[in-house]
């Protein structure tokens, strides 16, 4: 889940889902199933005393929109070259992107909860909004029509997370899809990743059940153990 490749590989972790794949690998694991949560879920074991923060730098933030989908590689490559050259301003870019992901965060764990979002929470993602929505225009797609962005050059350093904040205000407005209603905090210990439950009976619990729900049953079945006197494999 670290966006650093090297230190993914160093902690012997594997992504297993990825979104799209970048030069560099699948770097994320983007369980969210709407674009705002993933960003939301790129502070890990946030319930911990020691969070994970895994947008330490401008250019994991980059990383992560190309595997995302908010950007491609085009888009990507003009944004790295413009932070470069402006490494000020893309550390201001993203620390706006943090506290975009956080009000994103702390709304929809707050809707997954069937709690009202907080209204600071929900004041920034409306600060954030504007310059987002402005960006974007309607261009012929075919036969039809389709959401664009526009794409300035050099390319605003905001733009790799405009998606996600439109994603976060469609996903609150989608009230006759119901999707907001499946909205998910992970019951793993230590996780709170949020996502979309999608399950027909909606009985998902774990952004991911190959790490979250392994370890929790792996947790159940080690304590059931202990108490018939069951030593502990090594």
């Amino acid at each position: 889940m670290r966006s650093s490749d090297a230190e993914r590989r160093a902690e012997g972790r594997k992504v297993r889902f990825g979104g799209l794949r970048t030069p560099d690998g699948f770097l994320f694991e983007l369980t969210g199933g709407r674009l705002c949560l993933d960003l939301a879920n790129t502070l890990d074991s946030r319930p911990t005393p020691e969070p994970l923060e895994l947008l330490p730098r401008y250019e994991d933030l980059v990383s992560w929109g190309v595997q995302a989908g908010a950007v491609d590689e085009a888009v990507a490559r003009g944004l790295r070259r413009h932070a470069g050259s402006r490494p000020r301003a893309a550390a201001r870019a993203l620390a706006k992107a943090r506290r975009g992901r956080e009000a994103i965060f702390a709304i929809f764990s707050a809707v997954a909860r069937g709690q009202a979002p907080p209204s600071a929470a929900m004041a920034e993602l409306n600060a954030l909004l504007p310059a987002a929505l402005s960006a974007r225009r309607v261009a012929e797609r075919g036969s039809g029509y389709a959401w664009e962005w526009t794409e300035g050059d050099p390319p605003e350093l905001d733009r790799v997370v405009w998606p996600a904040l439109v994603s976060a205000a469609e996903l609150l407005t989608s009230l006759t899809s119901g999707e907001l209603g499946r909205v998910r905090v992970c019951a793993g210990e230590g996780c709170a990743w949020l996502f979309l439950d999608r399950s027909r009976n909606g009985s998902r619990r774990w952004c991911d059940m190959t790490v979250c729900g392994n370890r929790t049953k792996a947790r159940r079945h080690y304590a059931k153990s202990k108490g018939r006197g069951v030593r502990r494999p090594a």
